[in-house]
């Protein structure tokens, strides 16, 4: 079974994106572009790492930030699954502290980020959208989501790490968005784990940010790309609760990151779902 540093690899490359605000009413902020290069170190577990973001539209000009570290070692806060795909973040919720976590999908020659940002009450704050294109592969996004794209059954599987086991378990999944006496209802399952809940509103592209039930509140926003977000509005010390980002690669591809944390508010779990039309 690959090594988490294994996973990593599956990152390498020079990437140009874009760095997207995304403010509580899902309306689209500030927006960088960016290149980021994670190239091999000549050493066989050293990475070189470089972010430049420059103005929008402005790639080819100086940058205005420009980052660079080198990797030796992943820490606990980060979580690699064998595609790649990746989550990280906060490992204890605590009082007066910033709360945030960042999900990454890859496929392909695409990637989307997507970083959760919570204030030191932690009340939710904004996103930050990362669309990001293998260099030399066309730019193109997928379209933004709908939950019409969404609705129906789906089949698959997952992978899960536990805190406390860095060895995933394999486990089946499916997933379900259907139309209900004016709400949509959704059930997901992950092995033994059935989380059934609902949404505001019908199918379809708005509101773009909908109040669900997860049985608890939470809330759901549709973003460019294909990807959607939920999350509590409020984290807690005190209670259990997960953050979860989708994105849906294809007409019939949707991968699915979610992090559980525990009544403590310590990290708990990050699990993927990739799931195909059923």
């Amino acid at each position: 079974m690959a090594s988490q540093w294994d996973n990593f690899l599956g990152n390498l490359g020079e990437w140009l994106g874009t760095f997207t605000g995304i403010g509580r009413e899902a309306q689209e902020l500030e927006s960088t572009d960016s290149i980021l290069c994670l190239e091999q170190g000549s050493e066989e577990r050293l990475v070189h790492f470089r972010l430049r973001r420059f103005a929008a539209g402005d790639r080819g000009g100086t940058p205005i930030r420009d980052h660079s570290e080198d990797y030796r070692s992943l820490g606990r806060q980060v979580v690699f699954f064998s595609s790649g795909s990746f989550c990280k973040g906060t490992l204890q919720v605590a009082p007066g502290s910033v709360f945030g976590g960042e999900f990454g999908f890859i496929h392909g020659d695409r990637r989307h980020r997507l970083v959760q940002l919570h204030r030191d009450d932690g009340r939710f704050d904004q996103l930050v959208l990362i669309r990001e294109w293998r260099n030399g592969t066309p730019q193109a996004e997928c379209p933004p989501l709908d939950l019409e794209q969404l609705s129906g059954p789906w089949r698959g599987e997952a992978q899960r790490i536990s805190a406390d086991w860095p060895e995933p378990e394999t486990l089946a999944a499916s997933w379900e968005l259907r139309p209900q006496a004016g709400s949509l209802q959704w059930c997901c399952q992950i092995g033994n784990d059935t989380m059934a809940g609902s949404l505001e509103g019908n199918l379809g592209p708005s509101p773009a940010v909908r109040s669900a039930s997860m049985p608890e509140p939470q809330r759901f926003t549709l973003l460019p790309d294909g990807g959607y977000h939920l999350s509590p509005e409020q984290v807690s010390h005190r209670s259990g609760f997960a953050v979860e980002a989708g994105w849906l690669s294809g007409p019939n591809r949707l991968e699915r990151l979610i992090r559980r944390f525990d009544a403590s508010g310590a990290w708990r779990d990050s699990t993927r779902v990739v799931l195909q039309r059923a």
